[in-house]
């Protein structure tokens, strides 16, 4: 028992900062999740008070698309525990390293949800500032996913008077996801770098590859300040994957990735809806937030072949290294011959190309020859010179 209210049934999991238990609360009859802190963790001030705030946070955003969190409390053994929805399903970054990429209309339905919540939450002036696969919980329905986000211990409040706990130049937030402004460590960044962090997750979801690499945290930050991504529908993908990928997709995360802030999609709902709209849907995020995720599949594969039609110049990236360098030992393919069509009975035989004369040549670009006096004055010297040679033996005999 813990708090003597709460029975421990199992460990579900383990992590750095603590570890989370199924539970059953004897009080209300209902299973629950337990996330205590390590007891080192809980020596940490600053720790406890992100821990709490999840608490408080949550207290604020009743929502259905965001975890409840019903109590937090101090334990005997000096740690602190946070109680909260026991959720049936599995975190994204779970679905990704099982399903490498998600469906379209998966991803539109899962941001969707995703934008509610969290306009939400920027409505109050509360910035999640760590929003990663980790951090999606995706309960599955019949329907299709329903979408839960959790912790927002790194929330950053930006409420007038609001307590802050961050240093300024300090970063909070997972490498992969972070804005250049949260990079930075900027007490500027508003909502716009839960934009950034949601389109990154989206270019994930879709490719399979982070937008940013690097080698190491620094790296990966170093990456996300000074270069693009390459566009989602130019990566050397699967065929089935490229096949999901239209280049209206590639105009959308592009202006979500824009460093300059004022120049990014404004806002997780705006996100939304063009990701939406890049897939041919109509409507609007709120829509398709809780649109069956198999009647959203048949609306995007409906207008899917003419949106790929336009990126036929890319399709060959799929298949081959466009970066690849040339064999030059390699024989060049032999020419792909043009079908001719069939004669229609009765038609006219298709007249013979004109005979091009000097001035025709000239008109096409065909620098003119030397004049015909040249010829004729070579062909002169010539013959004097070999009546010349034949006198002269003639003469020796």
């Amino acid at each position: 028992m813990l708090a003597e209210r709460y029975q421990i049934r199992r460990v579900v999991a383990d992590g750095g900062m603590g570890r989370v238990y199924e539970a059953l609360d004897i009080t209300e009859n209902r299973r629950l999740a337990l996330k205590v802190l390590h007891a080192n963790v809980a020596r940490d001030s600053v720790a406890v008070e992100r821990f709490k705030r999840e608490f408080e946070i949550s207290r604020l955003l009743p929502h259905e698309h965001i975890v409840e969190v019903y109590d937090f409390q101090k334990l005997p053994d000096e740690s602190y525990v946070l109680v909260m929805d026991y959720l049936e399903g599995d975190e994204l970054r779970n679905t990704l390293k099982r399903e490498k990429v998600i469906r379209p209309e998966r991803v539109v339905r899962m941001l969707s949800q995703l934008a509610i919540g969290l306009d939400e939450a920027h409505r109050r002036n509360l910035i999640h500032r760590d929003l990663k696969p980790d951090n999606i919980f995706l309960c599955g329905t019949r329907e299709g996913d329903v979408i839960k986000l959790l912790d927002f211990g790194s929330v950053k409040d930006k409420s007038e008077g609001a307590k802050k706990l961050t240093v300024m130049g300090t970063t909070i937030g997972s490498p992969y996801y972070m804005s250049p402004e949260q990079a930075q460590g900027l007490d500027t960044l508003d909502a716009r770098a839960d934009v950034w962090a949601l389109a990154a997750i989206t270019y994930e979801a879709l490719t399979g590859q982070v937008p940013f690499k690097g080698n190491n945290g620094p790296s990966i930050l170093l990456a996300i300040l000074t270069e693009d991504p390459k566009p989602p529908s130019v990566l050397k993908l699967p065929v089935e994957q490229a096949a999901a990928i239209p280049t209206t997709l590639d105009d959308v995360l592009e202006e979500a990735f824009a460093k300059n802030v004022a120049m990014r999609v404004p806002t997780v709902g705006s996100l939304a809806d063009r990701v939406g709209q890049a897939y041919g849907l109509s409507g609007s995020h709120r829509d398709w937030a809780y649109t069956p995720v198999q009647e959203l599949a048949d609306r995007i594969n409906a207008e899917l072949p003419g949106l790929l039609a336009r990126r036929a110049p890319n399709v060959a990236a799929v298949e081959t290294d466009p970066f690849a360098e040339a064999d030059p030992f390699k024989a060049p393919a032999a020419p792909v011959p043009i079908p001719q069509a069939p004669p229609i009975p009765g038609a006219m035989a298709p007249l013979p190309p004109p005979a091009m004369n000097t001035s025709d040549f000239q008109a096409a670009g065909v620098p003119k020859g030397p004049p015909l006096w040249i010829f004729v004055a070579l062909g002169l010297v010539l013959l004097s010179a070999v009546t010349t040679v034949v006198i002269t033996l003639a003469l020796r005999r």
